[in-house]
């Protein structure tokens, strides 16, 4: 079943591009959001926002949509598009997945 998220049709150029890691999506999290912690102690499951979560707040979130397009070339310009894509580690990573990418620097 596709998102509302979804903007690739499933076909072309972008499709070649290789996979983003949750090791790719917890090192931008340190790097963007200046974690204490290694990238590999980061759950899959981990919350970004809220209580019970890695705590990020709304200065972090701005950090990491500017890492995101510096490091993929994916532009976040919706806040609804952030909320659901920032839900959690791995939802961040399978959104990341579904987009189409023109540059990146983890390949």
């Amino acid at each position: 079943m596709r998102s509302s998220l979804d903007k690739t049709g499933g076909t072309g150029f972008f499709d070649s591009m290789p996979e983003i890691t949750l090791d790719d999506v917890r090192t931008l999290l340190v790097d963007n959001c200046m974690l204490r912690v290694q990238p590999g102690e980061i759950e899959p499951g981990a919350l970004l926002f809220g209580p019970g979560s890695l705590g990020l707040d709304s200065i972090d979130a701005l950090q990491l949509t500017v890492g995101i397009e510096k490091s993929y070339g994916i532009a976040i310009k919706e806040p609804a598009v952030a909320r659901e894509a920032f839900h959690s580690v791995e939802t961040l990573r399978e959104w990341l997945n579904r987009q189409p990418r023109q540059n990146s620097s983890s390949a």
